[in-house]
């Protein structure tokens, strides 16, 4: 496999070449040559806006196998990462079995070894993701689980919390935990505020996630540790964590990417596609989004990408599964939504050195005789995602049928070109 990439925008900070616009050749799935001149190769991309970087890497991102992959299985979640320009996806523990054993991590490890992304199992806090015993967790990170959440369910318990960032600590293990109060929110189906008021739906606080945040930011203090919190979504939970970092504690955050596409009040109503958890806040809270993103407050963009059958969406409103599929819209919905506050380098920073960083991986070199792990896209370029074309198995997202703008032309990993068009 010979891979020409023509007069492409370089975005590598580390690199002499960063934002600048290279000739690149990649040969047998390692870069051979960086510059000016022109080279022959099986395949020559190039587009009126041509960029490269370092490949993606998602922080969130629920499969279905084992167990449901009647919503996703790993052949699809890659397929769908791929065309999102992931080349690395962390895939939570919420299957059937959940990830909590040695041969759960084997098993994802294992099947998805020839997928062109790598698909990093997180291993459970706690049995079953319950939020009561501890899960053998060193154990876990032995067979490769990149870090330890309960995914889609928050850990509850103050007790399991401190727990579990002691023991992680024996082996510099990262803790991630989406921060809900689940009694504050139960039966709750959109953010509460005047829309949810008017369309006489029981509504989600904001407090439901300041508090929890505010509890695991003290107990990080009493602990010690390094504590993540996935999917922040309000300002004042923004504005602790600001705090909490410049008083040294070892805490980042992400956000969905999709999270301030939308507020509460321009949500399609009933629209079960809109139906996520956290829910759109309000315009306050998206433009805290925007700010904590700006300055370094909120160090990754996720896709947050849950799919659900039709069984699980296209029913009552209150009756609908939260969540949609995001991982082949990510990028263009942030870059659509977030770059009048947020330049498209602090995007790409957040799609690739943050999250590495987070999960102490190692970052990818855009050296010349270094593997190739890389994403190609085109910042500038509309198009239009249609239903009948996703590669998830996923049939919810309210992005279906809508132009965006910034488009993902491929990957290069693990010795494979995969482009967007040619994923089936």
């Amino acid at each position: 496999m010979n891979v020409f990439l023509r007069a492409a925008t370089i975005y590598h900070p580390t690199s002499e070449y960063h934002l600048q616009k290279q000739n690149i050749l990649i040969e047998e799935g390692r870069i051979s040559y960086i510059g000016t001149d022109e080279k022959e190769a099986d395949t020559t991309i190039e587009a009126d806006d041509l960029w490269v970087s370092a490949g993606w890497l998602d922080l969130f991102a629920l499969g279905g196998e084992p167990g449901l992959e009647h919503k996703e299985d790993l052949q699809s979640l890659a397929a769908a990462a791929a065309a999102g320009g992931f080349t690395e996806i962390v895939c939570l523990p919420n299957l059937d079995p959940v990830v909590q054993t040695k041969s759960a991590v084997n098993y994802i490890r294992s099947r998805s070894q020839q997928l062109p992304v790598t698909i990093h199992p997180a291993g459970a806090i706690t049995t079953d993701t319950e939020g009561k015993e501890l899960t053998e967790m060193i154990d876990l990170e032995h067979a490769g689980a990149v870090a330890f959440t309960d995914g889609i369910h928050p850990v509850q318990g103050a007790e399991v919390m401190v727990k579990a960032l002691q023991y992680l600590q024996l082996f510099d293990g990262l803790l991630m935990n989406r921060a809900e109060n689940t009694r504050l929110t139960a039966f709750g189906q959109m953010h509460e505020g005047i829309a949810s008021t008017m369309l006489g739906m029981k509504g989600i606080p904001a407090l439901a996630e300041e508090t929890i945040v505010a509890r695991d930011l003290q107990l990080l203090a009493y602990t010690g540790g390094k504590l993540h919190f996935s999917l922040v979504s309000t300002k004042a939970a923004i504005e602790s964590i600001r705090k909490a970092k410049a008083d040294g504690l070892q805490v980042t955050c992400d956000v969905a990417s999709y999270q301030a596409a939308f507020t509460d009040e321009t949500i399609a109503p009933f629209d079960t596609n809109y139906k996520v958890n956290p829910p759109f806040r309000s315009a306050a809270d998206a433009d805290a989004i925007k700010q904590g993103l700006a300055d370094g407050t909120i160090d990754a963009i996720v896709s947050g990408h849950q799919p659900h059958d039709t069984e699980s969406k296209k029913l009552e409103f209150d009756l609908a599964e939260f969540g949609i599929i995001n991982l082949e819209t990510a990028f263009a919905v942030a870059n659509q939504t977030l770059t009048d506050v947020v330049p498209l380098e602090t995007l790409l920073e957040k799609l690739t050195i943050a999250p590495r960083r987070i999960l102490q991986l190692p970052q990818p070199e855009l050296t010349i005789g270094k593997e190739a792990n890389l994403t190609i896209f085109d910042p500038k370029q509309t198009w239009i995602y249609e239903e009948s074309t996703s590669r998830s198995k996923g049939v919810n997202s309210p992005f279906f049928g809508k132009e965006l703008t910034g488009k993902v032309i491929g990957i290069i990993h693990k010795g494979q070109l995969v482009l967007h068009q040619s994923i089936s």
